[in-house]
């Protein structure tokens, strides 16, 4: 059915905006923005990319964050012209058909919930290795309370927490970032300047090849995550529309600084193949080298503030996420109540389903979790595959309807946006070639089939032709 013949969308969720608080301050989202740009997956996964890409894993990083910033820039096109706490499955939901709004939301709610259980494990690790002799779970129990009961009080609690759990972050790599310069230039005392003896020593720019760089490829693209964030957030801001628009047009320098800045740094200073970089991370091995002394506890330290602020996080984004796919009468209707400006039952769906993730890595650590994992492998990419299409769509359509509305353009479209697109299909394409990501594809192709096909049963049960 083509796109005319089809009713228009009965987009619910400005009425659901409108029942939650309007709690976040500028501060809130403009911090929230920054931090969410330094994950976890910053300190905790860039490791394995150095030891397989070498030097040339800058150069990865550089690549894939171009690639984050287009979907930045679409999403926040999108989200300024129509902010929503359901962000971009609002917009496919409305750009391509409420089985595209239903698939791409409820995909990333598992991903959010099933990173919450992680998160949580990854924290408690952290916390044991202080307190030897303590069970895991009781700690990720004690911080899944925490934030719990941050995320049902009012939404200015769960900013608060976000605002200095990024103001330590960003503090802690700027720190970093600063010490790595100076070092490098052969003025910090102490330090004498490697030159580039790290990055065209031990095999050069690529010292593993192009399979090499293409592993370091793979692993950064699915570093950038937090940055959707935002834009959910901003439904529940004082003005959504500066502060999405804000945070997308700062996208670009925050990306090439804590990224990109961070592992030229990590790669000029120490040798790609050292041990530790793989071992106990990047960012240790380069405070180590540069003589810090209590390295390894300042990392954990501030890991540990990451993993906490990406549980916090996550537990918001998936509640609220959730909250907006039931007011679009796409999940159980009990999960959707808001209380007091709340979502309360999401919040406490959305834990208890994390919390169960945790479980699942004790109870069943072989079989179960490990296929938990790889069904939400490259569900990310699913995801900016959805914002890409619906940009194509939204934007024509606003052009011709509400042009006073695109506070924010994609650059040079329709260009960039079929080039982004283009780039994921390649990077489907590599996954598939690597046998350590080809699983996670796969499954995460199943676990997209199935809600598709969920989806498209829904909608047709609700008599709403798919938009072309």
């Amino acid at each position: 059915m083509s796109r005319t013949s089809a009713p228009p969308p009965t987009d619910t969720t400005p009425t659901v905006d409108s029942a939650l608080t309007h709690g976040l301050k500028q501060r809130h989202l403009s911090m929230i923005a920054l931090g969410g740009v330094i994950g976890a997956g910053l300190f905790v996964g860039s490791g394995a990319g150095i030891a397989a890409a070498g030097p040339s894993i800058v150069i990865a990083y550089g690549i894939s964050g171009l690639l984050v910033m287009f979907v930045m820039r679409m999403l926040g096109e999108m989200s300024a012209a129509n902010p929503a706490s359901g962000s971009f499955s609002v917009h496919a939901d409305r750009a391509i058909g409420p089985w595209a709004g239903f698939t791409a939301g409820w995909s990333f709610w598992v991903l959010l919930c099933v990173a919450v259980g992680l998160e949580g494990i990854g924290a408690a690790k952290i916390v044991t290795g202080w307190l030897p002799g303590t069970p895991e779970w009781a700690w990720v129990a004690l911080f899944m309370l925490v934030f719990l009961g941050t995320n049902l009080a009012a939404v200015k609690n769960f900013g608060e927490f976000e605002f200095w759990f990024a103001a330590l972050k960003v503090v802690a790599i700027t720190l970093f970032l600063v010490l790595g310069v100076l070092a490098l230039l052969g003025v910090l005392p102490g330090t004498d300047s490697p030159g580039a003896s790290n990055l065209t020593g031990e095999g050069g720019l690529l010292p593993n090849g192009s399979d090499g760089f293409i592993i370091g490829l793979l692993a950064s693209v699915f570093a950038y995550g937090g940055l959707e964030t935002v834009t959910i957030a901003a439904a529940e801001s004082e003005n959504p529309v500066q502060g999405v628009a804000r945070a997308v047009r700062t996208a670009m320098w925050r990306i090439a600084v804590f990224y990109v800045g961070s592992m030229a740094v990590i790669v000029a200073l120490v040798p790609w193949d050292d041990p530790a970089v793989a071992e106990v991370g990047p960012f240790y091995a380069a405070l180590d080298h540069l003589g810090i002394s209590g390295a390894a506890e300042i990392m954990n330290v501030v890991i540990l503030v990451a993993l906490l602020s990406a549980m916090n996080a996550n537990i918001y984004g998936a509640s609220r996420m959730a909250c907006s796919l039931v007011a679009r009468g796409q999940g159980p209707k009990r999960i959707g109540t808001i209380s007091s400006g709340v979502p309360r039952n999401a919040v406490l769906v959305s834990s208890v389903f994390g919390f169960l993730c945790v479980l699942l890595s004790y109870w069943r650590p072989d079989d179960v979790f490990p296929w938990l994992l790889n069904m939400i492998g490259a569900v990310i990419l699913v995801v900016w595959i959805f914002i890409a299409v619906s940009q194509l769509i939204l934007r024509s359509r606003m052009e011709r309807e509400a042009p006073e509305k695109l506070v924010v353009r994609m650059w040079l479209f329709p260009v960039l946006t079929i080039v982004a697109l283009l780039a994921m299909a390649g990077i489907f394409f590599l996954m598939l070639r690597q046998p350590d990501t080809r699983d996670q594809l796969l499954a995460t192709g199943a676990l997209t089939a199935v809600l598709i096909v969920t989806g498209l049963v829904r909608q047709k049960r609700a008599g709403r032709a798919p938009r072309a």
